[in-house]
């Protein structure tokens, strides 16, 4: 386990003029993810609700999620071919999929927020597309990211997230309530092209490199402790989805108003983009990974037992729920960049975009099975059992993880090819 501490641990602040430029271009890049992302995930549905489009139609845009969790399948592909060589591998990938994700949001401006059908088509082809940029820019950062400034890498990432809530959510619910759907569209979209001067400033690589011609899903299992580095994705993070899948309906009918949440979320979000995720990468450096990790894991325990409290009534108040909901938004931005640099340390360099996104998307398949099962949970035996039950996995879960991350310790970190 000190073998993780030790490599993560170091000097995370970006002291050469190289440091900073890579600083900015990922903050740049992962911006242009999250834009998209939290447009469609957080805005599009109250506005399409307010607009007179079906409740049902509106849930099944949780399938938007698909090819977050399938882009694996795809992602040797990315890692073994660029479609424009001349631009670099990775920015090869890019470039042309940020201009096509941000005509897809311009084109949602020609359809009616109400037209469910036509807006699914055209949003699961910009998550579609959104999947593909992920993979080329995670494996971007894991050959550019090094043990020393891996930490405040990965905090530009989650901050940038934070910055894409409050853009494509918060920024555009205001918007549209102020100008219109077709204004709040075509900001969005002309905002997600600046992005692109980051994805100019990528520095160049080889086009399918040698190295990377041989990437496969079967290479990470490969490896030596691969099953325990997965066992660490599946197990940290399993109770997230049950709070998160609930949090907002719990919310509305502990009676916050509905633009209070909306103004909570994006405040939450602004500050842990600015402080939240800074604060982690210090405490990652000056204590390691494994106390990191620990540490946000116990405060996540006790922001879900505060959940528990206030459904059951031992600790009443919305201004308990608001409070939970705040601080669970700090920690699970924290957290991100504590995950981040765990993934990206065991991500290989034979194949980054592959090994990385196997990772992220097992944590998100365990995330969508929490939050599809809570409202289930939540309508058969209240709030009070779920939130009880997420506080309890959550401890499980930790411990788990630390047990994984123990024996990652004294495994062997021999380097295996993809192609081997």
């Amino acid at each position: 386990m000190a073998q993780i501490d030790d490599a993560i641990s170091g000097d995370a602040t970006p002291t050469s003029a190289f440091e900073r430029r890579l600083m900015v271009v990922l903050g740049g890049l992962y911006l242009a993810q999250g834009i998209p992302t939290y447009l469609l995930l957080v805005a599009l549905p109250p506005i399409m609700r307010e607009s007179g489009a079906p409740r049902t139609a509106i849930g099944l845009f949780s399938l938007m999620m698909l090819p977050l969790i399938l882009k694996f399948a795809v992602a040797p592909f990315v890692d073994r071919w660029s479609p424009f060589p001349k631009l670099g591998h990775r920015r090869g990938w890019v470039v042309p999929t940020q201009l096509l994700v941000s005509a897809g949001i311009a084109s949602m401006a020609l359809v009616e927020p109400s037209d469910a059908a036509v807006l699914f088509a055209i949003c699961i082809s910009i998550t579609l597309v959104s999947s593909v940029q992920d993979i080329a820019t995670d494996g971007y950062a894991v050959r550019r990211l090094t043990d020393r400034n891996r930490s405040m890498g990965n905090a530009v990432q989650a901050g940038a997230v934070a910055l894409g809530v409050i853009i494509g959510g918060t920024a555009a619910l205001v918007v549209f309530h102020v100008a219109g759907w077709r204004t709040m569209i075509l900001l969005v979209a002309a905002l997600s092209l600046l992005p692109l001067l980051a994805a100019m400033a990528m520095q160049p690589e080889a086009p399918a490199a040698k190295d990377t011609k041989g990437a496969s899903l079967a290479g990470f299992f490969r490896r030596p402790n691969a099953w325990l580095i997965l066992g660490f994705a599946l197990t940290y993070r399993a109770s997230e989805g049950l709070v998160r899948g609930m949090e907002g309906t719990y919310l509305v009918d502990s009676k916050v108003p509905t633009d209070w949440i909306g103004y909570l979320s994006g405040g939450a979000a602004a500050t842990a983009g600015l402080i939240g995720v800074a604060i982690a990468a210090f405490i990652i450096r000056k204590f390691g990974l494994t106390t990191t990790l620990i540490l946000l894991g116990g405060l996540r325990s006790l922001c879900f037992l505060a959940f528990a409290l206030n459904a059951f009534g031992v600790w009443p108040g919305m201004w308990v729920a608001m409070s939970a909901s705040a601080f669970q938004t700090l920690i699970r931005y924290m957290e991100l960049v504590a995950i981040y640099s765990f993934f990206m340390k065991n991500s290989s360099d034979d194949q980054p975009g592959t090994d990385f996104t196997i990772l992220t998307c097992a944590e998100l398949i365990v995330y969508m099975a929490g939050a599809s099962a809570a409202g289930f949970i939540a309508d058969r035996m209240g709030y009070s059992a779920l939130f009880s039950m997420a506080t309890v996995l959550s401890l499980a879960g930790m411990g788990l993880s630390v047990w994984f991350l123990r024996k990652l310790g004294r495994c062997p970190r021999a380097p295996v090819t993809a192609g081997a």
